[in-house]
């Protein structure tokens, strides 16, 4: 290892030492422990759920670049580093299986998966997360992933839409509409891979941020598209959006963390494991008295509905996403306050 790269990686120490300094408000010690604990055993499920191949499957997809990328970012969530430590190697396998299954234009994704921007940006995501821990030979093929990644989004959102559509993503890099569940992932890697040195505009973000509130519904949180009903799930998105791109305590986003007070996210809400993921770094994002009380009830849920092997079942919508899906974002949602993740800090 070069003397950069053990400073680089001294550096990142130092950085993780710091962020986990409790930021818990009035969580008891017995609470962090079980908070702990609960990480520490849905982990131990998602090592021993991983292939041979050193991917992830999803239930009713296969081989997945996003379930792959999900599970990678729960242990860097959680504070574990590729290369070292009891799950390094099982990080850098995931990375390369990921790396490996970059298309020509750029696309991570698995050839045979359904809704390839979901993939690519949680991947994506991934790349830009991990990018700055990895020793020198990873990072530099993690970092040429990542510009040809970058690209394909912001190509992706400038394809020709109606106005309605313009400025958000949908399924594929040539769809000429957008949602905001696409666009939530699209944008939290756009932003991630610009605070790691990617070539970002600002008139792409302000776009997104200009689409993500013509979502908004006045007081009744975020919808779907431009005119949909608001929901919990898609409130933690439009949060969260608005958040990682400047838009601190935005009207809007204040407006949606009192949305998800009045009506809080709960299991028989249809992608409950997505919502409790967008809306605990969201509210996390906003601070206060939002999360202070979101934080508790999300956290206290999850707390009572893991299985005794470590991991989380899906249900409803998100049944085919399995449980290597909701633990992963289960573990994503209960430790955004270590901040290990840079998508994470404040």
């Amino acid at each position: 290892m070069t003397h950069l790269s053990i400073l680089m990686r001294g550096s990142l120490a130092t950085a993780l030492l710091l962020a986990a300094l409790p930021v818990r408000g009035e969580d008891t010690p017995e609470e962090r422990k079980r908070v702990d604990d609960s990480i520490a055993r849905a982990l131990s499920f998602l090592a021993k759920t991983q292939q041979a191949n050193g991917c992830w499957k999803l239930d009713g997809f296969g081989e997945s670049t996003a379930g792959t990328s999900l599970a990678v970012m729960a242990f860097l969530a959680a504070g574990h580093v590729p290369s070292e430590g009891p799950y390094g190697t099982t990080i850098d396998r995931g990375i390369r299986w990921v790396l490996d299954h970059q298309q020509d234009n750029g696309m991570l994704i698995e050839r045979t998966s359904h809704g390839p921007m979901y993939d690519h940006g949680i991947s994506t995501l991934m790349l830009a997360e991990v990018v700055g821990m990895c020793d020198r030979k990873t990072a530099d093929d993690v970092r040429k992933a990542l510009t040809s990644a970058t690209r394909l989004i912001l190509k992706a959102q400038n394809v020709a839409k109606p106005n309605q559509h313009a400025g958000g993503w949908r399924y594929n890099h040539t769809s000429n509409d957008s949602d905001l569940s696409v666009t939530g992932w699209q944008l939290l890697a756009l932003r991630a891979a610009k605070g790691c040195g990617c070539d970002v505009p600002a008139e792409n973000i302000e776009a997104a941020v200009s689409y993500v509130k013509r979502c908004g519904r006045d007081g009744r949180g975020f919808g779907y598209m431009p005119g949909a009903q608001g929901t919990p799930t898609l409130t933690g998105v439009g949060i969260l959006a608005l958040e990682v791109c400047g838009e601190h305590r935005d009207e809007m986003s204040l407006s949606g963390a009192q949305f998800l007070m009045d009506r809080p996210l709960n299991t028989r809400d249809n992608y409950f494991y997505y919502g409790v993921y967008y809306c605990s770094v969201g509210l996390f994002k906003v601070g206060g008295r939002h999360w202070d009380e979101g934080h508790r009830h999300l956290r206290d849920i999850l707390l009572s509905t893991q299985e005794n092997e470590g991991s989380w079942q899906s249900r409803g919508a998100e049944a085919n996403a399995g449980r290597i899906y909701c633990t992963a974002m289960s573990v994503l949602a209960l430790a955004v306050e270590y901040q290990y993740l840079p998508i994470y800090q404040r």
